[in-house]
């Protein structure tokens, strides 16, 4: 439950190496958030980031988790809600793909969808039922601009986050009057290790700016937040755009 300030007293991360995701549990913590999961594939880099918000006096507990294996994470997250509530459940795990090879090797564009979003439902569908069956907490979910309207240049990444987009948006409106939030968040592009190499594209954060976006949302129990803010108008044009002209624009 939420502490007497208003801040989450527990947070899980799905994706524990994202960017995103611990810039946002930094802030989290800095706001009295104390026990924290980070779930993701064993490596150096979860291990570092683990040590790193310990260090920042959190009670920091590591779970193997698989986006590309759906069929473990009832058991893998069931481990986690086992071990007490959570407040918030933070889904940021993801791959942007290569669109040029993806096109040529269908297979690694199959990666890109079962990450981006097979793993998403299923991931997104255990936690929602844990979280409605402790009667409280909130399912953050990372999607992006790029799901708003398929682009040439990343039409498989986008598509993939145009089926997270609308499944998320679904699962609020089903868990309405559960006592638990679904809040989609839209960043447009995001300087991140990911992105690193790409050509920045206008209106590009950081990922403390998404993070601290992410947690105005959850205090203010948004369902949408776009990164920036301003991207909302600039989507709401750019979806009604004709698509011969669409295809021309410099997007």
């Amino acid at each position: 439950m939420k502490d007497a300030f208003g801040a989450p007293q527990s947070l899980l991360v799905l994706g524990g190496t994202s960017e995103i995701a611990l810039a946002t549990a930094r802030r989290l913590i800095a706001l009295r958030t104390r026990r924290v999961w980070l779930a993701g594939r064993p490596s150096p880099a979860l291990d570092a980031a683990a040590a790193e918000l310990r260090g920042r006096g959190a009670d920091l507990r590591t779970v193997d988790f698989d986006a590309l294996d759906p069929a473990s994470h009832e058991v893998a997250l069931g481990k986690v809600f086992a071990e007490g509530d959570i407040d918030v459940v933070l889904m940021a795990f993801g791959v942007l793909g290569d669109q040029a090879r993806d096109e040529e090797e269908p297979m690694a564009a199959v990666r890109v969808a079962q990450t981006n979003y097979t793993g998403a439902v299923s991931a997104g569908l255990v936690c929602a039922g844990a979280l409605q069956a402790q009667g409280h907490g909130s399912l953050v979910v990372l999607s992006s601009v790029a799901g708003e309207r398929a682009r040439r240049a990343d039409f498989i990444y986008g598509s993939s986050k145009a089926g997270l987009d609308a499944f998320a948006q679904g699962l609020g409106d089903a868990l309405q009057e559960t006592g638990v939030q679904v809040m989609v968040v839209r960043p447009g592009f995001v300087r991140t290790r990911a992105t690193a190499g790409l050509p920045e594209q206008p209106l590009a954060t950081g990922p403390e700016e998404v993070a601290e976006a992410i947690v105005t949302g959850l205090r203010r129990r948004s369902e949408t937040v776009w990164v920036p803010g301003s991207l909302r108008v600039v989507m709401a044009a750019l979806r009604h755009v004709p698509r011969p002209l669409f295809r021309r624009l410099p997007v």
